[in-house]
């Protein structure tokens, strides 16, 4: 490694490793759950101690954790009905019932809600990064194999491979979205939901994520097989002929050879094959699926706040960074342009 190389790894090290150590500096002074509820009026607090010798709850305590923050929201039912919120920052704690507090609640809320924080893994961001993650793992691996195809010497198939290509890549991704999951079951009679237990109480959005997958991964394929057909044809011609003249085979000049260089190539096409995904897989709101925007458009419905699209935009913006720098270290690293 050279020496500006271990420099500015060993920069980015600290940045990192401090940007840690605040976080954990403000994670520990943060305020508890049981601190926060004392912060409560007198009123509350006797219907919260009332609760905890009844079986009948008067009080519906909402919390949110978001590492170094935290938010509680109380509102009680019955004649009288009271509703305080806090907010818990750098040990110290805040009403939330108006201004900026709470603003700041609202917002903590909403992140906390769009994330999937104590869901399970088909809600908010998990959902987002997962369907994107898979959707590139097979659109690769389709892409691959219609590269193969569009550029191979047998007609048929290098022109079914095109046609492939053309078609997923001439018609909109929320269109093909629809026909996979409304017009496929409709054809062939059966429903998504059908491909997993009655029992299991997520069949309906399981079923809804699976066909997602598969309309995105259709969809991501004919890209990701023009980032492979190019990559491959990059390749110098004359390692084929050495290929041949070594006597190896057509198959065996791809995989030994070919392909294990384009890889290096098609990093940088794919790394933003990866991010144009991840922003569109906002679209799955159009089949219900509990995405970022899903979840946004649920939440101001409810309450009639438009703020909540704030920290949507915030949230895909932090982990379009993340994969980003990901990328990027990825592209500079393991890529043949440097």
């Amino acid at each position: 490694m050279k020496k500006t190389d271990l420099k500015k790894y060993s920069k980015q090290l600290i940045i990192t490793g401090v940007i840690v150590l605040v976080c954990i500096i403000l994670a520990i002074l943060k305020p508890g759950r049981e601190e926060l509820l004392r912060r409560t009026s007198p009123e509350m607090q006797t219907l919260i101690d009332a609760d905890a010798n009844s079986s009948r709850k008067r009080v519906t305590v909402t919390y949110n954790d978001l590492l170094i923050v935290n938010y509680v929201s109380l509102s009680s039912s019955g004649a009288n009905v009271l509703s305080e919120r806090y907010v818990g920052f750098l040990g110290q704690t805040w009403s939330a019932d108006e201004g900026a507090a709470k603003i700041a609640g609202q917002m903590i809320n909403y992140t906390y809600r769009m994330l999937g924080c104590g869901e399970n893994l088909m809600h908010g961001a998990k959902l987002t990064v997962l369907l994107t993650t898979l959707t590139v793992f097979f659109g690769v691996i389709l892409g691959t194999i219609l590269a193969l195809g569009k550029i191979s010497k047998r007609k048929l198939l290098s022109r079914l491979s095109s046609a492939y290509i053309f078609f997923f890549r001439g018609t909109p991704l929320l269109i093909q979205m629809f026909v996979v999951y409304f017009t496929v079951p409709g054809i062939f009679g059966f429903a998504w939901r059908d491909l997993f237990p009655a029992s299991d109480a997520e069949a309906v959005y399981k079923g809804a994520f699976t066909a997602a997958l598969i309309a995105f991964a259709l969809n991501s394929g004919a890209y990701c097989a023009e980032i492979v057909r190019s990559a491959i044809q990059s390749i110098d011609k004359g390692q084929f002929e050495a290929a041949k003249a070594l006597g190896m085979s057509y198959a065996q000049t791809m995989t030994r050879i070919i392909i294990p260089q384009s890889i290096r190539r098609m990093i940088p096409n794919v790394s933003n094959e990866f991010i144009m995904i991840l922003k569109d897989a906002s679209l799955v709101f159009a089949i219900s699926l509990m995405d970022i925007t899903t979840i946004s458009k649920n939440i101001m419905t409810s309450e009639g706040s438009y703020l909540v699209f704030l920290p949507a935009l915030i949230i895909y913006l932090v982990i379009t960074a993340f994969f980003g720098v990901l990328f990027n270290w990825i592209e500079k690293r393991f890529s043949i342009y440097e």
